[in-house]
């Protein structure tokens, strides 16, 4: 099952989670509060002077780094920031000092300007003399972890009480079950932080019995583990009760059977991220006036019960990643004709949706204005009966297997905000009916296998559309056809299009997007250049740039200014000239396979702070490698394979403690590794081959102990292979080094490479025997163990670049000890590595004969045995391996008959060993 959660399911999760206080509480503070404000048209009021005081002296317990508090002075406290005293007494009976900071501003979250924001510091008990308070939002600033204070137990006119995302942890005082008059509470504990992480709980929830007239609760993120089961009884005494919110509790069970219900009036139940486990109990169903039901990430099991048809009220259905629902889409759901938001994601429904849209029929002015079925089973194509649906304004139905075509209907739905098909496979036509969607804001159709050809009645109504997302397979044709010249009516935010031919001259339509912040066009057949002016137009706003694989042209701007930006993609096209200096936040930057040449500015790395991956393999870059690199602390990849870079490994690796892949093979590049390499905790790959690199491996990177990639070879190493490499037990994939000076025998300690599936010593200067414990790698001996983690950890670094790729994957479960000085037998253990794909041990001094049990190497398809000093016949156990498909035995003093081969005929392979006969030699055997 397609477990991938929509975006927009996920965006509406993080909205609720900023505004967890009810709506019902909205609705009280928008009737009875204008804070901050001071009104003209009534008789000036003077607060009492003991609250006054109360409320400086709570002022002095907090911290107020952004200076919110600095009106509170005078006489008048009625006037001070987020204070409202009665009209008639002059006694203060609200305090709003909910955090003002916007985290919707750009979609950023700037956790020092949140911080700034803050409250915190103590809460002193002074407050305890407003007893006339009836509310108090302390919400969404940052106690760093204090508790709750007990006398707030003691301010019995509270009715509404919001410190949600405020960073309070410990347990909850029970003394809150003192406050009688209390209509709204909201302690959701999730929290914005950035100095910690707090958590609030509560061992029982005796003390909600006291809480008489309670509409609203909210308990979100409080962890209620130790209440165990009776959780459930102890909430059902509030028979006020509006709304409950117990998202992410740790609630322990939900009973199947509960007789007596005193929350009849509940009209939002929220029980969601709670991991139950079981079947959807029956009484959920007997709460009929509830409005919306969210019962996200619990895990129930089974198929939805009919009986959710008994919530007529019901506007909200959120059922959304609980797995183990299952079956076809309930039919039964089309009679909830009072339903609003559908929500059946992350769920294990399959079969086709056709009898569950056909019940909206009976509807033709239905309510439904959301239906959410991602990340499920679902197949066929979409029918017709979906244009029934006219109210819709949220279609996602991503991570399926729908196919075909968008049925022509759906230019019926004209409130349509937002339509996703993305991850499905749909392999038809896109209806020039989407056109008539003149409210659709997003527009999401990626990961299909579209076909046909999207022109300007697909684009021209669309004039509130603002995300275009729509990408197709590498072999299907999708072509953009509309005029060079053609102004399109909307103004988009972002664009993803891959796969999509709207080139080879850079689109007109585009250049006139001025809000863009996300562009991505990947194999789009563009082969012009970039339009200066639209791109410094969007150098200040862009937080996405990819225009890969394409063949876009020219140079880029020398100083690359984009603040916004996170990533930029560039990769696999014909861009030249010198690598531009960056100023950017950029976290990714991919400018290989292209035609940049010069020299890596010497000062590359000063002015990209955030930088994790840098890609500018496939170049004709020249010079050194700059030293500012190492000044990246947060750099994790470096990729400069096949340039021409010389000069020396610069030695300052000492602070970027997360670099986990260096690649700089196919380069110019001389001297040692550098000692400082030893310093990369993270480091996982280092590719240095093909190089001038000379000297010992440096005793230092023993303390790299992560290492699964080692390729060093084609370079001028010396000295011995040190035996710490064999303490990478756990870790150690590849192993290359061929091609270099290094000498002495052969460690033992590599057998002690469980996970090795890479061993290349050949065209060194090794002596000795091969060690015999080589058995022990049990990697080549259990086909089972994937070695799929390994391989992508280093087409990441690659890229995608297939020939060198496929050359490490040709290699898989390999050893080769060609071309050095190995003397001795070959050692009959290894033919207990079953899983070996291929053995080179050719160009040595090895003796005696071939082992009869090399038919135990039942997935050996490369033996290279040649140029030695082997003797005795060749095992007529060789005819059984039938995935044989490269050897060769020639060169060595073998004798007798050639064992029936029939798939190697080339007398080649046997040549040079003067006592062999018969097939495919022209010595024919004797008799005897």
């Amino acid at each position: 099952m397609n477990m991938m959660m929509s975006s927009v399911h996920f965006n509406l999760i993080i909205i609720l989670q900023f505004l967890p206080f009810s709506f019902l509480a909205l609705s009280h503070l928008d009737t009875t509060a204008k804070l901050c404000s001071t009104v003209d048209d009534r008789l000036p009021i003077t607060c009492k002077g003991t609250e006054r005081e109360a409320l400086l002296d709570f002022k002095k317990g907090l911290t107020d780094p952004s200076s919110r508090l600095s009106s509170w002075g005078g006489t008048d406290c009625c006037k001070w920031y987020g204070i409202e005293c009665s009209d008639q007494t002059g006694h203060v009976t609200k305090i709003d000092l909910r955090n003002p900071y916007k985290f919707f501003n750009g979609g950023e979250f700037d956790s020092e300007a949140y911080k700034r924001s803050c409250l915190g510091g103590k809460i002193e008990v002074s407050l305890a003399r407003l007893q006339n308070l009836s509310d108090l939002d302390l919400s969404l600033n940052d106690f760093e972890g204090i508790q709750i204070p007990n006398f707030f137990g003691e301010i019995k006119s509270l009715r509404y009480l919001n410190l949600s995302f405020a960073s309070f942890s410990g347990e909850i005082p029970p003394h809150l079950g003192n406050l009688s008059s209390l209509e709204y509470l909201d302690l959701y504990a999730d929290s914005f932080s950035t100095t910690g992480t707090w958590d609030l709980q509560s061992e029982n929830l005796q003390w909600l019995s006291g809480l008489f007239s309670l509409k609203s609760l909210n308990l979100g993120f409080v962890k209620l583990d130790k209440v165990g089961a009776n959780w459930l009884p102890q909430v059902n005494l509030l028979s006020s009760l509006v709304e409950l919110k117990l998202r992410f509790c740790g609630l322990q069970g939900l009973p199947q059977s509960f007789p007596i219900l005193n929350f009849t009036s509940l009209s939002v139940l929220d029980l969601s991220d709670n991991s139950f486990g079981s079947p959807m109990p029956l009484w959920l169903f007997n709460l009929t006036s509830l409005t919306k039901l969210h019962l996200v990430w619990n895990f129930f099991n089974g198929p939805i019960p009919s009986e959710v048809t008994n919530l007529n009220s019901l506007e909200v259905l959120d059922l959304a990643a609980n797995l183990y629902l299952e079956g076809q889409i309930p039919r039964f759901l089309g009679n909830l004709s009072k339903l609003q938001i559908l929500d059946l994601s992350g769920n294990n429904f399959s079969g086709k949706i056709h009898d569950f849209l056909d019940r909206f029929k009976a509807f033709p002015k239905s309510s439904l204005v959301s239906i959410d079925l991602s990340s499920n089973s679902l197949e066929g194509f979409l029918p017709e009966s979906l244009g029934n649906l006219r109210s819709l304004q949220h279609l996602i139905l991503s991570g399926n297997s729908f196919w075909g075509s968008i049925p022509a209907s759906v230019r019926t739905l004209s409130e349509m905000r937002v339509l996703d098909l993305s991850y499905n496979e749909m392999n038809g036509t896109i209806p020039k009916g989407i056109g008539k969607l003149s409210n659709l804001v997003n527009l999401d159709l990626k990961s299909n296998s579209w076909v046909g050809v999207v022109t300007e009645s697909h684009l021209m109504n669309l004039t509130n559309l603002e995300n275009l997302w729509l990408t197709t397979e590498p072999t299907k044709s999708l072509v953009f056809d509309v005029p060079y010249q053609w102004v399109p009516p909307f103004s988009l935010i972002a664009i993803r299009l891959q796969n999509c031919r709207v080139g080879p001259k850079f689109p007109r339509w585009l250049q006139a997007q001025s809000e863009l912040s996300t562009v991505s066009l990947v194999s789009a057949g563009i082969s012009d250049t970039i339009p200066e002016s639209w791109f410094t137009r969007l150098s200040s706003q862009l937080v996405l740039l990819d225009l890969s694989k394409n063949q876009i042209k020219g140079k880029l701007p020398q100083e690359f200014v984009c603040p916004k930006l996170n990533a930029i993609d560039l990769s696999s096209n014909h861009f030249d000239g010198p690598v531009p200096l960056f100023s950017t936040n950029a976290s990714q930057i991919f400018l290989h396979d292209n035609l940049f040449s010069g020299s890596i500015p010497e000062n590359f790395g000063q002015q990209m702070p955030r930088l994790e991956k840098l890609y500018l393999s496939w170049n004709h870059l020249s010079g050194g490698i700059p030293s500012s690199l190492c000044d990246i602390a947060s750099l994790q990849v470096l990729a400069l394979r096949n340039n021409h870079l010389t000069g020396e490994l610069p030695n300052c690796w000492f602070h970027s403690l997360t670099l986990w892949a260096v690649d700089v093979t196919n380069n110019s590049l001389s001297g040692p590794i550098p000692t400082s390499m030893g310093f990369l905790p993270s480091l996982t790959i280092l590719m240095l081959g093909n190089n001038k690199f000379s000297g010992e491996i440096p005793s230092s990177l023993q303390n790299c102990s992560g290492l699964t990639s080692i390729d060093l070879c084609k370079n001028r190493f010396t000295g011995n292979l040190p035996s710490w490499i064999g303490r990478r037990e756990a870790s150690l994939f590849m192993l290359k080094i061929h091609s270099n000076k290094f000498g002495g025998h052969v460690p033992e300690e590599l057998c002690n490479l469980l996970n090795l599936r890479i061993l290349d010593l050949s065209d060194n200067e090794f002596s000795g025997v091969i060690p015999n414990c080589l058995q022990n790698l049990t990697a080549f001996v259990n086909v089972n163990i994937s070695s799929q983690a390994f391989v992508g950890q280093i087409w990441s670094v690659l890229k995608g670049r297939e020939p060198d790729y496929s050359s490490i994957i040709a290699n898989a479960n390999s050893i080769n000890l060609s071309g050095n000085n190995l003397t001795g037998k070959l050692p009959s253990e290894m033919t207990s590595l079953s899983a070996l794909q291929s053995l080179n041990l050719s160009r040595n001094y090895i003796s005696g004969s071939i082992p009869k049990e090399i038919a135990n190497l039942e997935y050996l398809q490369t033996l290279d045995l040649s140029h030695n000093h082997l003797s005795g016949q060749i095992p007529q156990s060789l005819s059984s391996v039938t995935s044989l498909t490269k050897l060769n035995l020639s060169y060595n003093d073998l004798q007798g008959r050639i064992p029936p081969l029939p798939k190697f005929q080339d007398a080649s392979i046997f040549e040079g060993n003067p006592s062999l006969c018969g097939d495919p030699l022209p010595t024919k055997c004797k008799e005897n």
